[in-house]
């Protein structure tokens, strides 16, 4: 019950911070890429955000993913405080890409994500939908991960303009 009413909570203070300030704005804090399923993740400064493909570099973009083609995003994403409070509850380490999302973000609210676009430096992405994690997740990242990600397993964007995006880049809710 105390979850429920601190879910509500955080996503009626999301709508008033955005009535408050519509140009919410984070920091992109960690990007990591995979060449392909199952390959391990590796952290980047930057990437090349590539339209209607996701980034550079990355097993989606190379079609080299673990997926359906019906369930496949082109960039995921995951908010570093959420990864904290797993890391805190669960004890379990994800600091180094074992979360297996693309894109950290900070300072903002998983609510105020859904239906919106995200400038992240050059690039401009676009929700597509939540990525809860996968049993997959489990084999890669060790056994329990998918269950501490639980509802924080992420986001799924599609790119739709291209360009350079690095770690310390603002995100702008747009």
């Amino acid at each position: 019950m105390f979850n429920l009413l601190r879910n509500r909570w955080r996503q009626f203070s999301a709508r008033l911070r955005h009535e408050r300030d519509p140009e919410r704005t984070g920091r992109l804090t960690g990007i990591f890429v995979a060449t392909a399923a199952g390959a391990p993740m590796h952290s980047l400064e930057c990437t090349q955000a590539l339209v209607d493909q996701g980034l550079a570099d990355d097993r989606y973009a190379l079609g080299r993913g673990f997926w359906r083609l019906t369930d496949g995003c082109q960039v995921t994403l995951i908010l570093a405080e959420n990864l904290q409070a797993i890391e805190r509850q669960h004890g379990l380490p994800l600091g180094a890409g074992q979360h297996r999302r693309n894109l950290v973000i900070s300072g903002l609210v998983g609510v105020e994500l859904r239906h919106r676009q995200l400038r992240i430096g050059e690039a401009l992405l676009a929700w597509h939908r939540l990525r809860p994690p996968c049993g997959y997740l489990d084999r890669v990242s060790g056994s329990g991960m998918a269950k501490a990600l639980g509802r924080h397993g992420g986001h799924c964007l599609r790119v739709r303009e291209g360009g350079l995006i690095q770690v310390g880049d603002r995100v702008t809710l747009v």
